[in-house]
């Protein structure tokens, strides 16, 4: 598994707020980052709401389905069950002890009716985004303090192309870009130091 960044961030908002709630797209890693955290005993339990009798029961039954949940819950695909956000506020105003639930979804589960307003103080919101250059190298990332730098960062003098950053070899390219409607002999180019697009 790829250390997520966030994750540090989840951990401290679990110690803090009895909900949290993951968002993020399609495949970018949350239900790996929830088991991943059930497995290191942050959470108790993980549950997905992708399992049809789970999703059922929660469906007919929210209060009835959240009251049967033992220790600390992670609910994957919440979003599936939107009539689970008002019985869980009552339950979490009974019971405001830090780290109860991580739930995860893959919409904007605030843009669904009254979610919104129903958690408002109770929940830690977080968006998990797909991997980046430094988690899937395992190392800590540093653009901006090389965004500023004087010297280029290899990525970025290669343009990020695959091929140009797994080759290993300089690629060749002309001393500088002329820009769109710039004539020949036109002074108005890119310098040298600029990528060229992949493919050129």
């Amino acid at each position: 598994m790829f250390l997520r960044y966030l994750a540090t961030s989840i951990r401290r908002a679990l110690d803090d707020r009895p909900v949290v709630l993951l968002l993020g797209g399609r495949q970018v890693g949350k239900s790996t980052l929830a088991q991943a955290l059930v497995a290191e005993r942050r959470l108790d339990r993980y549950l997905t709401l992708d399992d049809l009798t789970l999703l059922a029961a929660a469906q007919l039954d929210p209060q009835g389905f959240l009251s049967g949940l033992q220790g600390r819950v992670v609910l994957d695909e919440v979003q599936r069950a939107p009539g689970l956000f008002l019985p869980l506020k009552a339950l979490v105003d009974r019971d405001r002890r830090p780290g109860r639930f991580l739930l995860t979804g893959s919409a904007n589960v605030l843009a669904l009716p009254r979610a919104a307003e129903h958690l408002v103080g109770r929940m830690a919101l977080f968006t998990l985004w797909p991997l980046s250059q430094g988690e899937l190298e395992g190392r800590k990332e540093g653009f901006l303090p090389a965004l500023f730098a004087e010297e280029v960062p290899p990525v970025q003098g290669e343009g990020g192309c695959p091929w140009s950053a797994s080759s290993g070899a300089a690629t060749p390219r002309p001393s500088s870009f002329p820009l769109k409607g710039a004539g020949p002999g036109s002074a108005t180019t890119w310098p040298r130091s600029w990528p060229a697009r992949c493919g050129s």
